[in-house]
């Protein structure tokens, strides 16, 4: 399996983007988020979305260069437009505007709706917590065909739909951020799993007969005979119906029932966002997550674990195991390869080593 540098992954992904049109910045924003993606161990929000990029792109379902167009704004509560857009650029501006908004009222509500796929929602959270606030985002994807099962269903009816929380800490950084799919596997992990030739964890998958399973080709294909499963039963897909009326249907966003024209991935996102400094209760806030972290993982580990994990605690860690390299699998490397050559990328020049 190729391990590659943050750094040339970054200097890649920039080269592609570049060569579908995008100008630097933007080229930029979408490397730092792919890349960060793979740092923080999700790989199925990183590097390997390129091919879908570039696939998308070129068919014109996503369009370079874009920015948020306002479709209400009343102060603390404004709607945004993605315009299929890179959703790199289009989630970066919302929180700006977000964070300005929350830190002028204490509370802020911004919705994205109708951006091309946004990415790995924690780091649009990390982004809220550098600016010491704490941020909700509710998230839908729409645009192509329902990967998740219904509780009870074995036929796909929603997104993988996201929900994601952070608290800031002292540092900047966030101290807890709650960044999970409404699936019980995202359907990317899925990807990552089938490019590997390994199973997913038992159960995530039903098949068309309605048995569960952990074969991951059974969410892949044209249409896809399976469907990926609800995390927690009947919890995650009330979360996830929620998503879709929260997350989208509330912006005058897509939702997942429409699937008119083109396949592509389409992400709307309610978010908000609350400045504690307003409530008086910033240092508090810190001192008491803190606590409260320290509490819970004082826990002695279940008989099959080795420790207690905190809300962000895996990326933290995947980020310093994978700082100097990260892991590409066979498949997915030679798709990055295929991609950068259909965006245009001379073959002298397409990298990924």
């Amino acid at each position: 399996m190729p391990i590659v540098s943050p750094d040339a992954l970054h200097e890649s992904t920039e080269r592609v983007c570049r060569a579908l049109g995008s100008l630097p910045l933007e080229a930029s924003l979408v490397a730092d988020q792919l890349v960060g993606a793979n740092l923080a161990g999700h790989d199925s929000h990183g590097v390997g979305m390129i091919p879908t990029y570039v696939t998308m792109a070129l068919a014109g379902q996503l369009h370079v260069n874009r920015h948020v167009e306002v479709v209400v704004d009343t102060g603390s509560l404004v709607i945004l437009d993605g315009v299929a857009g890179f959703g790199q650029v289009m989630g970066k501006e919302a929180m700006d505007l977000a964070i300005e908004r929350a830190e002028r009222h204490g509370v802020a509500m911004v919705g994205l709706r109708d951006s091309f796929h946004i990415g790995r929602i924690g780091h649009w959270a990390e982004q809220c917590s550098a600016a010491g606030l704490v941020s909700i985002h509710l998230v839908n994807v729409a645009g192509h065909r329902p990967a998740v099962a219904p509780f009870g269903g074995a036929q796909a009816r929603l997104g993988t739909n996201p929900v994601c929380i952070g608290v800031p800490g002292g540092d900047g950084r966030p101290a807890a951020l709650l960044d999970m799919a409404t699936s019980r596997i995202a359907l990317g992990k899925a990807r990552v799993a089938m490019n590997e030739g390994k199973p997913v964890i038992a159960d995530s998958i039903v098949g068309p007969d309605g048995r569960l399973t952990d074969d991951p080709t059974l969410v892949w294909g044209d249409p896809p005979p399976g469907a990926l499963v609800a995390m927690g039963d009947h919890k995650g897909s009330g979360l996830s119906i929620m998503c879709e009326l929260l997350g989208a249907a509330l912006l005058g966003g897509l939702t997942i029932q429409d699937q008119s024209g083109p396949d592509r991935i389409y992400n709307s996102m309610a978010t908000i966002v609350i400045d504690p400094r307003a409530l008086g209760t910033a240092e508090h806030l810190v001192s008491e997550t803190a606590a409260v972290l320290d509490y819970v993982r004082s826990s002695a580990p279940r008989a099959d674990t080795h420790d207690v994990l905190m809300p962000g605690e895996p990326e933290q860690r995947a980020r310093l195991a994978r700082r100097d390299g990260i892991p590409i699998d066979d498949t997915t490397h030679a798709q990055l390869i295929a991609s950068a050559l259909a965006a245009g990328v001379p073959a002298d020049e397409v990298g990924f080593v």
